[in-house]
């Protein structure tokens, strides 16, 4: 196991003042990493949550420090949120004898795609993925343009594996909406993944809603059963409705991976 000496690792979230479950995967995933023991220290930092992204840098030590996005995309919050609060001058900052790596986003990480096929298969275990439709669901317009792209990056490359009889993207706010569901699909199984790091809002209240598995929002994810119950129903279709990408547990795997390259991409 590749140990980072005297280097400090800080995840880096979005956080919400209204969704008690946005921080959980950055949570998670810092414990599981800090467990390993191979960083002198593992911190996280949010946005909209404390720690402040602000206040996350003071006391630390190291000599190194690793800043992971924990992120779909590059877009607003990597590009300027994130370096203008914690003060970066590019991929690596020097800070009196201190070096700070900025590290690319978790869902640019190669190994996403993986992690959507493998959450597809676990949502649905016992349908054949030659007999059925899979959508990656992405946020869409706005300052989440890229998370747009993103999406639509990893339905290109899960199309050409050939595996579901058609593979889609969608939208909360453009087309293809994801509300259009059953009329886009032309397969009488469909999954449906969101491509978000959190089980917050989005995936478990607003594409709910728009895929007509919910009446009204409900209550957060932590506090309810009834996204785990598979199959939906609806529309004259079966409709199979994961958790968010983000929580898969191989994504601290990919934050070390990002932390590692960050430090190699410099030489």
């Amino acid at each position: 196991m590749h140990h980072f000496k005297n280097t400090t690792l800080i995840i880096v979230g979005h956080g919400s003042t209204e969704n008690p479950d946005s921080s959980e995967p950055t949570h998670e995933h810092a414990d599981t990493i800090r467990q390993r023991g191979i960083f002198e220290e593992v911190r996280y930092a949010f946005w909209k949550e404390e720690p402040s992204l602000r206040e996350v840098l003071y006391g630390i030590k190291s000599s190194t420090v690793i800043v992971v996005p924990n992120f779909i995309s590059e877009g607003y919050f990597t590009q300027k949120v994130i370096p203008r609060e914690l003060e970066l001058t590019g991929h690596v900052t020097h800070r009196g004898s201190q070096k700070i790596y900025y590290a690319n986003p978790v869902g640019s990480h190669p190994s996403m795609t993986e992690a959507l096929l493998r959450r597809a298969q676990e949502v649905a275990p016992q349908v054949p993925p030659s007999q059925t439709t899979l959508f990656i669901v992405g946020h869409g317009t706005g300052l989440n343009e890229n998370s747009a792209k993103a999406a639509k990056h990893q339905v290109t490359l899960i199309q050409k594996m050939n595996r579901y009889a058609e593979v889609l993207p969608a939208y909360m706010e453009e087309a293809p909406l994801i509300s259009d569901w059953d009329r886009l699909s032309s397969q009488q199984d469909v999954v449906v993944v969101p491509f978000f790091i959190s089980d917050g809002l989005h995936s478990y209240q607003d594409i709910p809603l728009l895929l007509g598995i919910e009446k009204e929002i409900g209550p957060a994810a932590s506090q309810r059963e009834i996204f785990r119950h598979n199959p939906h129903h609806l529309r004259g279709k079966t409709l199979y409705y994961a958790s968010a990408i983000g929580t898969e547990p191989m994504m601290a795997a990919v934050i070390l991976d990002q932390a590692r390259a960050a430090i190699n991409s410099q030489g």
